[in-house]
């Protein structure tokens, strides 16, 4: 398939760039921030509205069935403009994991309230710091109601907010098996359940959150006991698809903010964008992005088109772009100068979202090892 946008996925594009510029520029983030507010509930009911949370959702469910490479468009603009809302864990990972290994009937209720904009979700699954889904050792026993969840889970994207908690835990074997895992659905007020928000560099927070003796009935499990863990591989690169596009959106709006500052900022009576030294290292930092938009377009493409390439390919995506973000806002910070760091300027607010992104689900070691395990070496 040609590493081009549909006519529908272009209008998509402009539409999500239109309404994150007029209704969640960086000064709402800002205000977020000094609110202690994690998102506006507002704002994502306008969202919902614009039917961005049922893209992902298949049409049978109530759906709009659009596909990642429309919603992968919508996450790189909320990119550009560091936009904080639960359609990452929601509409993105609780979906896409729902439809992975949900029955007929768990479909049926929880897609459509996830399309409506009536369920938010969280997905549970690192117990360490370090992503390692292989090494879940939270234990669910089997009881005569249902089973008892013990453990804990750490980094967990919306977990201090979301209504439903996706969580994975082992029914059989020991950590490092991939066989034995199953998910279950567990209400976030459920008794034993206690979540600790933990604040984030990036003005958003994470959760902790501890079960202790937490009971389940057997309806609770999400799909098949001790089975889990191919949906949980497949949602876990979806996820880290999404995390690449809207790290090229915070590397796009990094460079393109850093190239008006060179075309303004003035140094011994010279626009410092005339220096040569400072135009190579644009030069090149732009060629890297235009490589990254065409990797972040295949990865979501293979997941469109169902590729058995897909996971290498989303490694290689995700790796990439770790590596870019990276460049981007160092080199932004690097050629606005001290000033970059302040908070008078935007653009220090891009390097303190970007690691986060970067470390969720795996950062750039992570993938660069996975992808050279798929390929033999």
């Amino acid at each position: 398939m040609a590493l081009v946008l549909s006519d529908e996925q272009q209008m998509l594009k402009e539409s999500a760039q239109g309404f994150f510029t007029e209704f969640a520029p960086i000064s709402e983030m800002r205000k977020l921030r000094d609110l202690d507010e994690d998102y506006s509930t507002g704002l994502w009911q306008q969202m919902v509205a614009m039917g961005w949370a049922a893209i992902l959702v298949p049409e049978a469910y109530g759906g709009l069935g659009f596909g990642h490479v429309g919603m992968g468009q919508i996450v790189e603009q909320s990119g550009r403009k560091l936009t904080a809302s639960p359609l990452f864990s929601t509409a993105i990972l609780g979906a896409s994991m729902i439809q992975a290994a949900g029955t007929e009937g768990q479909k049926s209720s929880l897609l459509s309230a996830i399309a409506n904009g009536d369920l938010t979700t969280a997905l549970a699954v690192d117990e360490s710091a370090f992503h390692a889904p292989e090494q879940i050792a939270m234990k669910a026993e089997r009881t005569s109601q249902g089973y008892c969840l013990n453990g804990v889970k750490r980094h967990v994207v919306c977990g201090h907010v979301a209504e439903t908690l996706i969580v994975a835990a082992r029914t059989a074997g020991c950590a490092g098996d991939r066989q034995g895992i199953s998910l279950f659905l567990v209400d976030a007020g459920s008794a034993g359940v206690t979540v600790e928000r933990v604040p984030t560099v990036d003005s958003r927070s994470i959760a902790n959150i501890s079960f202790v003796d937490v009971e389940l009935a057997s309806d609770a499990v999400l799909g098949e006991p001790g089975l889990g863990y191919s949906a949980l591989a497949s949602t876990l690169d979806i996820g880290n698809a999404h995390l690449a596009a809207e790290l090229l959106g915070i590397a796009s709006e990094s460079f393109d903010c850093t190239l008006q500052y060179l075309k303004e900022r003035k140094q011994f009576g010279v626009l410092i964008g005339s220096f040569q030294a400072l135009q190579h290292r644009a030069a090149h930092w732009w060629s890297e992005i235009e490589l990254c938009k065409s990797v972040v377009l295949k990865s979501l493409q293979a997941l469109d088109e169902g590729d058995p390439n897909a996971p290498a390919l989303i490694s290689i995506s995700k790796a990439k772009l770790c590596e870019i973000a990276e460049l981007s806002t160092n080199e932004a910070i690097q050629m606005h100068g001290g000033v970059g760091m302040t908070d008078e300027y935007d653009i220090g607010l891009y390097i303190k979202r970007a690691r986060p992104v970067q470390a969720l689900f795996g950062d750039f070691s992570y993938h660069g090892h996975r992808f050279a395990n798929m390929a033999g070496y």
